[in-house]
């Protein structure tokens, strides 16, 4: 059984130095991980694969029987020990808006009656936008989130995250909050919780702050209308 990737219980942790398991042109398997590698609307670490004579951007992490499979850039082939480095800035912009992202997420899911999520994305320009099943929404009222969001910055809630059985979390009415996709179940039965003060609490397997004060303020850039059934919001830093 993999063990949990170390992003998810390290996420401080953006080095670290493991032994090839197995090895193919371009690819090597390790037995850790702790490049996030994408998923959940979150994009996937900027990280470097450094062994004894090169080094290579990481283009890939994907979960194996034996561990995680890296693919780089180039088709080396690599053997002996080897160092993964994680670029901290886009790590910390990835961990902020994902955060920022949950709680918006919350504040629409409590004033809109449970509204659901459709989508969402995280991206590298520092913006992120939610897609929600809203067919009857208040665009002014959307519009408007911004001070409920700062608000909880400001309050500097702790952010912790927890493993719970997954087959109780899915009994849980909110802790799975997307329309069509839920978080997956590990192999070891369980599903990562991620909890902010006591205002949200959902399946998650990104990337987050240790609290809500670390995060800068924002405001709603756009509200539109995509579909009968769809609101997306797009949020962005001030300034």
């Amino acid at each position: 059984m993999r063990p949990q990737p170390l992003y998810q219980t390290r996420s401080d942790l953006l080095e670290l130095e493991a032994d090839v398991v197995d090895a193919r042109p371009g690819m090597v398997l390790l037995d850790q991980v702790i490049a996030f590698p994408g998923g959940g609307g979150q994009l996937p670490d900027r990280a470097v694969l450094h062994w004894d004579g090169g080094a290579a951007a990481i283009t890939g992490v994907e979960a194996a029987a034996g561990g995680w499979w890296h693919a780089f850039e180039g088709e080396a082939e690599v053997a002996g020990p080897v160092r993964v480095t994680v670029d901290a800035g886009f790590r910390r912009l990835m961990a902020e808006l994902h955060t920022l992202a949950h709680i918006a997420n919350s504040i629409v899911y409590q004033a809109f009656d449970g509204a659901l999520l459709t989508g969402a994305q995280l991206s590298a320009d520092g913006t992120f936008r939610l897609d929600f099943d809203l067919p009857a929404s208040d665009v002014e009222r959307l519009r408007a989130l911004s001070g409920p969001i700062n608000e909880v910055i400001r309050a500097d809630l702790p952010i912790r995250a927890f493993q719970m059985p997954w087959d109780d979390a899915n009994a849980v009415p909110g802790l799975f909050r997307s329309r069509s996709v839920s978080p997956p179940r590990q192999d070891d039965g369980n599903v990562r919780i991620v909890e902010i003060g006591d205002i949200d609490r959902q399946g998650c397997g990104g990337t987050h702050l240790k609290s809500t004060g670390e995060a800068r303020p924002v405001r709603i850039l756009k509200v539109d209308n995509k579909g009968r059934q769809n609101r997306r919001i797009r949020v962005g830093f001030e300034g």
